[in-house]
């Protein structure tokens, strides 16, 4: 959610009333459990999330923990800027963390909500971009968003043509596909990185070999690897904050639909059908 600070709680002096934040996925934290004393607040055994532990943004006014809270850039609008709290950060998140360096080749798997955002991010931080996606269509969008290479899954194996890239220092999970998650580990080069940020409860499939053995036939060109799967969360206000202000001086932006509040149903409706691109935007 985006919006503007209304009033403010009792004791709340470091917010101001008429200041532009929003609320992310992160929806507040405990401060009490043995994460949040340890500050990794993103893992609190009490963690709050809008819509589940309290009423979310499907309205003109909300109550939130402060702890939620997230300054917003002037330059970013409302509409622009709520995806970024959620599909954003996640994407902005986990290609941070994934050990890439500048330079280093990274595939963004799927080409969505998540992906046409990842995609973007990844460009910006200087990787050599693969996006990876499902018919001919997709590449070109992909290059437009900032891909240096497309591969179509429908007409080659990602795995193999990331390898003929000299293998994938980290690739980006971005859609629920989970066979489809599992064919891309041998696209992993040395100390590669398979960050999962696409949620579906099917199993990834993997033997211990292809951890530390590049593939067959090992044989005949004996070398190690040493291969990670990692699933990451969003993250908390502050991982928030740094996404937009990269988004703001990059241009990172996400692609919406707008619909008024008044049309909340229909909208609905268009996000399950799967054809938005990419994100659907509730405008007051």
């Amino acid at each position: 959610m985006a919006g503007i600070i209304d009033e403010l709680g009792m004791g709340v002096s470091e917010w101001k009333k008429g200041q532009r934040v929003g609320v992310g996925w992160h929806g507040g934290h405990d401060n009490t459990c043995l994460e949040c004393r340890r500050g990794d607040f993103a893992y609190c055994r009490n963690l709050q999330v809008p819509g589940i532990s309290y009423d979310g943004g499907y309205q003109q006014y909300m109550l939130a923990p402060v702890e939620a809270l997230v300054a917003m850039p002037n330059s970013l609008n409302d509409a622009e800027a709520a995806p970024l709290l959620c599909a954003g950060i996640t994407t902005f998140n986990a290609l941070r963390h994934s050990g890439a360096l500048p330079g280093d080749l990274v595939a963004v798997q799927g080409i969505g909500g998540l992906g046409h955002l990842g995609i973007q991010f990844a460009n910006k931080f200087g990787y050599k971009t693969v996006a990876i996606g499902r018919g001919s269509d997709n590449a070109t969008l992909a290059k437009k968003l900032g891909a240096h290479v497309y591969i179509d899954s429908q007409a080659v194996k990602p795995a193999e043509e990331l390898q003929k890239l000299g293998g994938a220092k980290a690739i980006l999970a971005t859609a629920p596909n989970s066979k489809a998650m599992s064919e891309l580990i041998d696209g992993l080069g040395p100390s590669g990185r398979l960050m999962v940020i696409g949620a579906t409860p099917d199993p990834i499939e993997v033997t211990p070999i292809q951890l530390f053995v590049p593939g067959p036939p090992v044989y005949i060109k004996p070398r190690n690897v040493s291969r990670t799967i990692q699933g990451w969360p969003s993250g908390i206000p502050t991982d928030s904050e740094d996404t937009l202000r990269f988004a703001e001086l990059t241009g990172v932006r996400p692609m919406i639909e707008t619909y008024p509040l008044e049309r909340t149903a229909e909208a609905y409706e268009r996000m399950m059908s799967g054809k938005v691109r990419f994100r659907v935007v509730l405008t007051m």
